[in-house]
């Protein structure tokens, strides 16, 4: 895979990200922060490093899941990997400025 083919693969990997919802938040998790890494690998593979707002969040469980597959269903993605972590916590600060102006933050 060239550098092209990543940075383009990886740009729709974002466009996915950013169609996948908090439920309790009207903002997708990619603006609000939740992705802390996408790593595109030379296999087409995609590792995901995310977290969630709190780790007593109500979809746990599901949010992950979504999406892992939403990135999977992606054109290009051999497989998706998502894992989740609680370090560093989630804060307001990690959310883009589109993100805290739909929340009314600024």
């Amino acid at each position: 895979m060239t550098n092209q083919e990543r940075e383009q693969l990886e740009e729709r990997v974002i466009m996915a990200l950013k169609t996948v919802y908090d439920p309790e938040i009207p903002v997708d998790v990619y603006e609000l922060g939740l992705i802390y890494n996408v790593q595109v690998n030379d296999d087409a593979s995609v590792d995901i490093t995310m977290t969630l707002t709190s780790p007593s969040c109500p979809v746990a469980e599901s949010l992950p899941e979504e999406v892992r597959e939403r990135v999977a269903q992606t054109s290009g993605v051999a497989n998706a990997k998502v894992d989740l972590t609680f370090d560093p916590p989630w804060t307001r600060d990690m959310m883009s400025e589109a993100a805290m102006l739909e929340l009314g933050f600024m």
